[in-house]
């Protein structure tokens, strides 16, 4: 288990279960304010860097996910908070979450 998920377990991946595409979506919905590269999304997430390339594309589709800005050569990205879907998924979560305590 990560630090992350230490200090904010995982909530979808309960009822959804644990598929690459829930495991990025637990992540970025519990972590929505911060930004974070690629790597450091597969890394915090529990999914090897290939698989996140093989779901990243979805994630974009679906404006899922938002470039925020660029250090060096590393783009970053958070959770895209402007679309209904991402706001829903992040209700989803607090819902789990709350249901648990």
């Amino acid at each position: 288990m990560t630090e992350i998920d230490e200090t904010n377990p995982p909530t979808l991946q309960k009822l959804l279960g644990e598929s690459a595409i829930i495991k990025v979506l637990d992540f970025l919905t519990l972590n929505r304010r911060l930004d974070y590269s690629k790597a450091d999304i597969a890394r915090y997430s529990g999914i090897g860097w290939k698989t996140l390339f093989r779901v990243f594309p979805l994630l974009e589709k679906y404006e899922l996910v938002k470039m925020t800005r660029r250090v060096g050569r590393a783009q970053l990205y958070r959770l895209n908070m402007d679309k209904p879907i991402s706001k829903t998924l992040s209700q989803l979560a607090l819902q789990i979450a709350y249901f648990d305590n």
